[in-house]
């Protein structure tokens, strides 16, 4: 795979307009066979996805690590892993793109379902994932009554098999802790996001060291427990810039910022732009 000093970003393969719907669906095919079958290291900020193969092969780069993909098989990738592909040609399946609020709506905190789903692996394709999977194309294509209704469903039963088959690969150690106090943790960030509490307060909870709960956070999802708290805040400012008609400083304020300057600076810092770029480039994409 080639190799690069700058790593892209992207909403989707090669594309920078948000995603218009709460997930995407197409074949492997589709996208792969626009690129001569080779997708060079990415990344999404704010997607999750699962690509399902069911014919083919080929080999991944997920953060540095090339496994080989042999069919049928999962691979699951959650947001902000670097990622790319080098396909055989004709290779089969689908790849299921998944917003993170549609996450943050289905996955709910405590339940221990997050956290295998943040850990990039290749894996067998669990029992019934294929079928799930093309029931999810065809209903994301045909645009029926209740479309919207049956893509969530679907969606939610194909991340808890992926989560299943997720935490089965991995070791008891880490199925144990990331099942336990990251699950806690998780429910704290959820609870107390907006309050802007410090790290040791949420360690301090948890009778924990904060140094304790970074390892935990990192082994579970590759990240420090405060960028997690971080990430957890700037999507819940992108969900009231898309779908609220709050100013930048309201939703500021509404986030536990006392400086509207403050938080324009971290949405900067955190999305590439400030929080009225990103709303009129979202304005503007339609």
């Amino acid at each position: 795979m080639h190799s690069s000093a700058r790593i892209d970003s992207y909403n989707l393969f090669g594309e920078t307009a948000e995603l218009a719907d709460v997930l995407h669906v197409e074949t492997i095919r589709a996208r792969s066979e626009l690129h001569d079958w080779e997708l060079r290291p990415h990344r999404h900020a704010r997607l999750h996805q699962l690509l399902v193969l069911t014919s083919g092969g080929g080999e991944a780069d997920l953060d540095g690590n090339r496994p080989n993909l042999a069919p049928p098989c999962l691979i699951n990738v959650p947001r902000g892993v670097v990622h790319g592909f080098r396909f055989g040609n004709g290779t089969g399946g689908w790849v299921i793109t998944l917003t993170s609020d549609l996450l943050d709506q289905n996955l709910a905190p405590g339940e221990g379902i997050r956290a295998p789903l943040d850990l990039p692996a290749v894996l067998p394709l669990p029992e019934g994932m294929q079928d799930l999977a093309e029931r999810l194309f065809h209903e994301y294509r045909a645009k029926a009554f209740g479309r919207a209704q049956m893509l969530r469903g679907l969606a939610l039963s194909l991340t808890a098999l992926a989560a299943r088959a997720a935490a089965a690969g991995q070791e008891p150690s880490v199925q144990s802790q990331t099942g336990t106090l990251f699950a806690r943790f998780e429910a704290l960030v959820e609870r107390d996001f907006r309050l802007r509490r410090p790290l040791a307060d949420y360690a301090d909870e948890l009778a924990v060291s904060a140094t304790h709960l970074n390892r935990i956070a990192h082994q579970a999802t590759g990240q420090p427990a405060s960028a997690l708290v971080g990430a957890r805040v700037l999507r819940e400012a992108r969900r009231l810039l898309i779908y609220t008609n709050m100013t930048a400083a309201q939703i500021g304020y509404e986030l536990g910022f006392n400086d509207p300057a403050h938080f324009s600076r971290v949405f900067a810092k955190g999305t590439g732009m400030p929080p009225r770029k990103f709303r009129q480039q979202l304005a503007g994409s339609g």
